[in-house]
């Protein structure tokens, strides 16, 4: 009888290798993280191989002599490392798909190649080029770095031609990216996932709701949506996936337009418009990822019930124990230590209807910045 366990390497000991050990534990596989410090969120789950520095190639190979595959919590890993590993040990995400995500110029290039509409936009490396660039582009436009930025950081919108010299006085001195802003009715993301069977699964569109740039809540799926919207959503992914030869999770991040969705940001891992599927869907995108890295038939994406929502608990973790006392929430806390915009924990919920949901998400008023949808 053939073995199903693995040996999964992951670079990173963040929440989401942590969630990723929690859902491939029943199934037999087992983790290492590449980690910084004993105090990540995974650290624990698993072997723990500190590494010095950034820069630490002994713990790299502790690492790939551990694992039959490796993967990654970030599309900032390093593509050089992943490169050299991939000589010995299967790592997935593939290069080429780290390559791309990992830096939005390729990124949007990419798009353009195959044919996925995004917003127009121009490289620029001074603050003479910024300044052609918005000329070409116009305003309002979003500076964005090309490298490195989440949550919200290393980004400007531009809404004045005085604000120019500013925009660039803050994040500039890099390479970075200005994009023509695209007038959009909500945010939107989907998940899908491939092996390298070639098999493809597809999670329902999420509605999400950020503040200063980080993920509040997301909404699953998204309310009043059109089946020929999810249609275009899965052909955008369909085409990515098969393009770099994907094989594990991909997120694609959306704007809802009036002439259908622009394609946003990818990123070739978990993602948080994702964590709602840990207990709303059938298979959660970690385990499916799990499943997809290790050759295993990839589980059903459906939702268990209507309707689902995530909200991220940011800074504070606030009055958890009143989450423990609604009957359909579920509370996810990553043992990290509270810092402003910091990212400490999700709640999901789960309802029959949106007014039930509604009310539940009222009831998690306190972790809220806004209701609206």
């Amino acid at each position: 009888m053939t073995s199903i366990t693995h040996k999964i390497g992951v670079l990173g000991a963040g929440q989401l290798g942590r969630m990723l050990a929690i859902a491939g534990y029943p199934l037999g596989q087992q983790f290492a993280f590449l980690a910084q410090s004993e105090q990540e969120p995974a650290a624990a789950l698993g072997k723990c191989i500190l590494a010095a520095s950034a820069e630490d190639q002994n713990a790299v190979k502790a690492l790939e002599a551990f694992a039959d595959v490796v993967t990654y919590e970030s599309e900032n890993t390093s593509v050089a490392w992943v490169r050299e590993m991939a000589k010995t040990t299967p790592v997935y995400p593939a290069e080429k798909s780290l390559f791309y995500a990992q830096h939005r110029g390729r990124e949007k290039a990419l798009f353009d190649q195959l044919s996925i509409p995004c917003a127009p936009y121009q490289i620029v490396d001074s603050l003479a080029s910024l300044t052609q660039a918005v000329d070409a582009l116009g305003l309002p436009a979003v500076l964005k770095t090309t490298t490195e930025g989440y949550d919200g950081k290393g980004q400007f919108l531009i809404k004045e031609t005085r604000q120019i010299a500013q925009a660039w006085q803050e994040i500039g001195g890099r390479e970075l990216i200005l994009e023509g802003f695209i007038e959009f009715s909500r945010e939107l993301s989907i998940i899908a996932v491939r092996n390298a069977q070639n098999e493809h699964v597809y999670y329902p569109l999420v509605q999400n709701v950020h503040e200063a740039g980080i993920l509040r809540y997301t909404i699953a799926p998204a309310r009043q949506m059109m089946p020929k919207i999810q249609a275009q959503a899965e052909s955008y992914m369909t085409v990515l996936l098969d393009a770099l030869d994907h094989v594990g999770v991909l997120t694609l991040e959306l704007f809802e337009t009036l002439d259908g969705l622009v394609a946003n940001e990818m990123a070739p891992r978990v993602h948080n418009s994702g964590h709602w599927t840990i207990e709303g869907a059938h298979t959660s995108q970690f385990e499916n990822h799990v499943r997809a890295i290790s050759g295993l038939p990839l589980g059903d994406t459906s939702p268990r019930q209507p309707l689902a929502a995530m909200v991220n608990i940011i800074g504070e973790t606030g009055p958890v124990e009143e989450v423990l006392k609604m009957p359909k929430a579920h509370l996810h806390l990553y043992d990290k230590a509270e810092r402003a915009g910091r990212k400490l924990g999700h709640i999901t919920v789960l309802a029959e209807d949106e007014a039930e949901l509604f009310a539940q998400m009222n009831a998690l008023k306190a972790f809220l910045p806004t209701l609206d949808a």
